[in-house]
């Protein structure tokens, strides 16, 4: 029997599974309590009070990874612009301005990894 350790959105589950079978079968899963996965959604909440300061915020419509910062702060964009790049399931999807503005702030860097939902960046 091997022991494992599973998070799968934010549940914390201990795993075993029982060795020299190709079925891998779970003999048992129980969620287990952990503090971690709670203190997680205070770091997403403070870029969120940024874009609550008087800016429009411009959020990720998917989860995914960071994989370039098209238009970095201050820069001017026309409504369509693409501000940053994120990656969701092999496919390179633009975050785009939602209307005619300047860039307040970046709120992610490349390789971050977002969920739907979160805080990219703000616009003026």
């Amino acid at each position: 029997m091997k022991n494992y350790t599973v998070t799968v959105n934010g549940n914390v589950y201990q795993v075993t599974v029982e060795e020299g079978t190709t079925s891998g079968v779970v003999q048992k899963a129980a969620p287990v309590p952990a503090a971690a996965p709670a203190a997680a959604p205070a770091p997403a909440a403070a870029p969120a009070a940024s874009g609550a300061q008087g800016g429009t915020p411009v959020t990720a419509s998917v989860p995914g990874k960071i994989v370039k910062i098209d238009a970095p702060a201050g820069t001017s964009v026309k409504a369509g612009d693409p501000i940053v790049t994120l990656e969701a399931m092999k496919m390179e999807i633009p975050v785009v301005a939602p209307k005619d503005g300047t860039v307040a702030s970046v709120e992610v860097s490349v390789g971050a990894a977002v969920e739907n939902g979160d805080l990219l960046a703000t616009m003026n």
